[in-house]
């Protein structure tokens, strides 16, 4: 019998603090995954890095036994500066000297990816007034483009997601969370094939050097905000038309976020999901329900006092004689009114 209850109080203590339970092994799974993709990532690339490194230090040995002249603490100081020069997006190169990186297009194409915290790396502020600047710049655009983005998504949803959904349901007679799955699914086929597929197609053609997994590879990385940096368009030797390349690209990666956007909020208010997310959400004590009972009545004792305060003032305004209840009339008036 003692072992029956001892079993008991433990399930009741587990179903108490299920969401608790959940959360950890949430964190757990989380923990795990990021060790999943440091140990593919190193198993894949190392070995490629250990290659490069390896045809690097045959070739600067061989540029030392070709010019005995240069000792290697030259040669070191040299390699130091280019790379730091191009670790600022500058290059000594022959074939990358055409290419400025603050012209208009340029700090336009910049400018995006800082406020949509993408962020590629391979252009800079170079100076101490243009460091300056791109902070108070960011302070007051990252939230200014994530107000508009909010804005965008929630006018663009009602006409992409909603009301299509509410429209099958109504007149079609489906049910309306398998239309609300099914439409979710096909607007993220539409929004990959759009934003992913065909432009990556595009960069394959324009890029000379990239292939479509590259293209592919670039979308990706850029629209999830990523922004590795290591693929950049426009950056190549003679690029035809660079200017207008530069503020193409631009409009695609703000309208890009904009349709991933949309598709992730389109999903978030799936029915199922919303019931997944609640198995990880801390349940409300009855103290805060009381809270929030108590913040509903003051806003519509407010409310009601407000009412009152303009009919008194209308009533003196119109008929200063006469005597009137506005309290009687606010209370006794329906709710919906």
């Amino acid at each position: 019998m003692l072992q029956s209850m001892a079993s008991s109080r433990c399930m009741r203590m587990m179903d108490k603090n299920r969401p608790a339970w959940y959360f950890a092994f949430l964190m757990v799974s989380y923990v795990l995954y990021l060790v999943f993709g440091a140990v593919v990532f190193s198993s894949v690339e190392l070995p490629y890095e250990d290659l490069l490194r390896k045809d690097l230090l045959e070739l600067k040995q061989s540029f030392l036994n070709e010019h005995q002249c240069m000792s290697e603490e030259q040669l070191e100081g040299f390699l130091e500066r280019v790379l730091e020069a191009s670790n600022y997006g500058v290059s000594i190169l022959n074939n990358a000297s055409g290419n400025w990186n603050w012209d208009f297009t340029s700090s336009l194409f910049f400018a995006s990816t800082v406020l949509s915290t993408t962020g590629y790396g391979h252009t800079v502020p170079l100076s101490d007034g243009g460091k300056t600047f791109c902070i108070l710049y960011s302070v007051i655009g990252i939230p200014f483009t994530l107000l508009l983005f909010t804005a965008l998504v929630q006018r663009i949803i009602v006409y992409v997601a909603r009301r299509p959904v509410l429209y099958i349901h109504l007149h079609w007679g489906f049910p309306k969370h398998i239309v609300a799955i099914v439409h979710a699914f096909l607007l993220g086929l539409i929004t990959v094939t759009c934003f992913f597929f065909i432009p990556a197609a595009a960069f394959s053609i324009l890029e000379g050097d990239w292939n479509f997994l590259e293209s592919f590879y670039f979308c990706f990385i850029s629209l999830s905000t990523i922004g590795l940096g290591d693929y950049v368009p426009g950056e190549g030797y003679n690029q035809r038309f660079r200017e207008l390349y530069k503020l193409g690209i631009t409009c695609y990666l703000l309208l890009g976020l904009v349709a991933m956007l949309v598709v992730l909020e389109t999903f978030c208010e799936l029915q199922e999901l919303k019931t997944f997310r609640k198995l990880f959400y801390v349940k409300k004590g009855k103290d805060e329900d009381q809270e929030n009972i108590m913040e509903h009545d003051q806003l519509a004792f407010s409310s009601i006092s407000d009412q009152v305060a303009t009919l008194k003032e209308e009533q003196k305004l119109n008929e200063p004689f006469v005597a009137l209840h506005p309290v009687k009339q606010v209370l006794a008036r329906p709710i919906n009114s």
